[in-house]
């Protein structure tokens, strides 16, 4: 294939969706439950929505939708950190966009913005390092988050910050690891799954070597799928042929862009600023062991949370906002009792509903799911739990 049209051809994708029926009796899970395939990355969530790709499957799959949003997983605490930082005195401090509406425990950064801070939103690192060179009498912070995907880019950038001595940038640094993630979801007794689309992205970087323990130890056969439907559909169904044929095994789809290795470079820029943290707290999650990567104590310098007062308080999502539950497949993102209702994109009362890679906010956008009926049946409930 060439062109991205020829990636959602709707021939080929009756064509696949055709083959997955007929796969779909030939695999023993489905006889007692749905098939329960996770996609981890939220990219995958919201190609999945955008274009209807769920109400294609048949009734005896159903897609769970994993934690692979970096944005969504960012516990309340450290938000309170990234706006602490911000309202320092002589302090930029610079965010990608879909970072700015996340809730901290009293406001986020659009709010620390309308309160005086200097906030600006970035669509790269380099970006901040320019704006470093720019002001040289302001402290320029860089909110470094995101998976392996985008840790690279930070690596990169603190290391050109040092060729060129530059001493006012910093890096907020809240990047994390897909591997411990997945583990911890594996280990979890409320999650029964069959199988994985992995993500396309973070193979890009890290290749398809890293997953060898799901398929070894887990026996769940994972796919490493691209992001256009018929990526998609084809992961699916490749799936369900390990399934069918009871194999598990690591496979990768995104072959045009995933290499198996990954990607040397990258990997060493990130492995020479980087080093693990011994934990790191997830939104809704809990601590996940080695699940977070800090700076090396050799560019110290450049590290935010060594150069400022950092207040590091760990604070809990409000108990109306079902994260967790949402993030680790065990419900969707409907049945939590505030979706919809107290929780939308223009009033978030967690993170899923605020980035575009959140499963809430796909359910949302293009779920299909009906607000006003959903609405009824709560109220409904609740009235009937009162007469009781």
């Amino acid at each position: 294939m060439k062109y991205v049209d020829e990636f959602r051809d709707p021939h080929k994708a009756r064509v696949l969706v055709n083959a997955i029926g007929a796969l779909v009796s030939k695999v023993p899970t489905t006889k007692s439950r749905p098939l329960q395939l996770m996609e981890v990355c939220g990219g995958h969530t919201h190609s999945i929505f955008r274009y209807g790709i769920e109400k294609l499957l048949p009734d005896a799959i159903e897609l769970v939708h994993g934690p692979g949003c970096p944005v969504c997983v960012l516990p309340m605490g450290r938000v309170d950190d990234c706006i602490a930082l911000a309202e320092q005195p002589n302090v930029i401090f610079t965010t990608f966009g879909d970072a700015m509406r996340v809730p901290g425990s009293k406001k986020n950064l659009l709010q620390a913005k309308a309160d005086g801070a200097d906030v600006r939103m970035v669509y790269s690192p380099m970006d901040a390092l320019t704006l470093a060179r720019q002001n040289p009498d302001k402290e320029v912070i860089f909110f470094g988050l995101g998976f392996e995907t985008t840790m690279p880019s930070t690596a990169l950038t603190v290391l050109q910050a040092e060729r060129e001595n530059i001493r006012n940038f910093a890096l907020f640094c809240n990047h994390i690891t897909i591997i411990p993630t997945v583990k911890a979801i594996l280990d979890s007794p409320e999650v029964t799954l069959d199988g994985f689309l992995g993500p396309g992205h973070v193979s890009m970087v890290i290749g398809t070597a890293p997953y060898d323990f799901i398929a070894r130890h887990y026996r769940k056969p994972i796919v490493i799928a691209g992001f256009e439907p018929l990526d998609i559909l084809q992961s699916i169904w490749m799936v369900l042929k390990q399934l069918a044929e009871r194999r598990c095994e690591v496979e990768n789809q995104y072959q045009r862009v995933v290499p198996d290795a990954g990607n040397e470079q990258a990997l060493a820029a990130v492995s020479t600023v980087f080093e693990l943290r011994e934990f790191f707290e997830w939104r809704g999650l809990g601590s996940i062991d080695h699940s977070g990567v800090r700076m090396r104590k050799e560019y110290a310098r450049f590290d935010a949370e060594r150069k400022f007062a950092v207040p590091n308080v760990k604070i809990a999502d409000p108990k109306s906002c079902q994260c967790g539950e949402v993030l680790k497949g065990a419900i969707k993102p409907w049945q939590c009792k505030v979706f919809g209702r107290a929780c939308t994109p223009e009033t978030p009362l967690g993170a899923l509903m605020v980035s575009s890679e959140g499963a809430c906010a796909a359910y949302f956008n293009y779920g299909g799911v009906d607000l006003a009926k959903m609405l009824r049946v709560r109220i409904e409930e609740t009235e009937a739990e009162h007469a009781r």
